[in-house]
């Protein structure tokens, strides 16, 4: 079976779990056999791997004719894209585009983030899709998260075969209720144009039916898990640390409740002075938090480390005794799987959808910082309990896979094409 896939992020380029979450699922899928997947995304960099899918960048896909030779063609994409895939593309090319801003290739250039333009990005990502569509042979279209929703309807109006979203968040838990109304409007087409709905946890499915009004059979949940590291990554060396360590690792945006940990941090710090804590990411809501620490009179104690990427990560989760998850609303939340997988015991909120999955972790609401901190100061305080909760962690960890979930995708797949 073929898939054409639409997706925002891939790594190593990652500005969050949606990268990590596609990567896994398409990994997965790949290793259950029988599928070919093909990977679209605003612009690749050339270092992904491309050894279970095909990675085609939306800003390498011409959408004017442009007279170019192989040669010239190769010199400016060669890296990212062959120059065969290239010309096959400008042979689909729909329409004339030339009005706008297009590059010497006749394709439209994309930042690969999330920039002041999103929405104008989004919907030059729409243009570029119907090229692709028409180009990429296909049975279902798959699209990643509301960014990539208008590309998938466009794909399917071209091809009329079936689309799945696949809902990794929806606004209402990414600005805690205050929903903008063209985010809200793009996923609801999205959600309504769709032949069936792919939600994180049931958390998001029960979001999907109530607020956006789809009916429940339309939705299923496929939770999400995580890559087993290699031995690199496992190997490496946990820090003489004097003191214990408390980590946040995430964006740092009303989403994610970092003053919560930051109340939590200095409740602990009240009892036991020799911790550090450690918050680990960027946001908006980072120059709040430093104001905050220094405030609660903790900031001798507090570090914020900025965004860490690839090693990065896994070092810093090598260094905390403790690993802490505290979100006001998560459909998902990969990091506290990751921290497991490093021997890290971890702390979640109630509202997060691993709390579906996860047993060996403690289990708090988000705006508990008495009982944030009590499991806290009693990980760091008792080291059968930090063992317990390793141990058995690290074991848990074994048996959530992206195989498993690439094949409830691989099923849904059957469902909706009749293969």
């Amino acid at each position: 079976m073929k898939a054409l896939m639409f997706g925002w992020e891939f790594p190593p380029h990652i500005l969050g779990g949606l990268g990590t979450a596609s990567y896994g699922l398409t990994r997965g899928m790949h290793n259950c056999g029988g599928m070919e997947i093909s990977f679209v995304i605003p612009k690749p960099y050339g270092d992904e791997d491309r050894t279970f899918a095909q990675i085609i960048g939306a800003s390498e896909t011409p959408v004017a004719w442009r007279d170019v030779s192989r040669e010239y063609v190769q010199s400016c994409i060669g890296k990212v894209m062959e120059p065969d895939l290239y010309f096959d593309l400008r042979s689909h090319i729909y329409a004339d585009f030339n009005y706008m801003r297009l590059n010497d290739l006749g394709c439209i250039e994309f930042s690969g983030r999330y920039p002041d333009n999103l929405l104008e990005e989004i919907n030059n990502y729409s243009i570029v899709a119907g090229v692709i569509a028409r180009t990429i042979p296909c049975d279902v279209i798959h699209s990643h998260d509301w960014l990539t929703y208008p590309a998938g309807i466009h794909a399917k109006e071209v091809t009329g075969k079936p689309l799945v979203i696949h809902v990794h968040a929806t606004d209402f838990d990414r600005s805690r209720g205050s929903v903008n109304p063209t985010v809200f409007e793009i996923e609801k087409n999205g959600m309504e144009y769709a032949d069936h709905i792919i939600t994180v946890s049931d958390l998001t499915r029960q979001t999907v039916i109530e607020k956006y009004g789809i009916p429940p059979d339309k939705v299923t949940t496929v939770h999400n898990a995580v890559v087993p590291l290699s031995e690199d990554l496992l190997s490496i060396p946990k820090p003489d640390n004097k003191d214990k360590v408390v980590t946040f690792l995430g964006r740092i945006t009303m989403q994610k409740g970092p003053e919560y940990f930051v109340e939590a941090a200095a409740k602990v710090l009240k009892k036991n002075h020799n911790v550090r804590f450690v918050m680990a990411g960027s946001g908006d809501m980072m120059n709040k938090m430093i104001a905050l620490a220094a405030k609660r009179g903790i900031a001798d104690r507090f570090h914020f480390t900025g965004f860490l990427r690839g090693r990065q990560v896994y070092e810093m989760l090598k260094a905390s005794d403790v690993y802490i998850m505290p979100s006001v609303s998560e459909p998902f939340g990969i990091s506290p799987l990751e921290a497991m997988q490093m021997g890290v015991p971890s702390i979640i909120s109630k509202q997060s959808g691993c709390a579906e999955i996860l047993q060996n972790v403690i289990k708090t609401d988000y705006w508990d910082i008495d009982a944030m901190a009590d499991a806290i100061h009693s990980i760091i305080s008792y080291p059968a309990m930090y063992e317990t909760l390793k141990q058995q962690g690290m074991e848990e960890l074994k048996g959530i896979t992206w195989e498993k979930a690439g094949q409830k995708v691989i099923d849904i797949y059957r469902r909706v094409t009749g293969f």
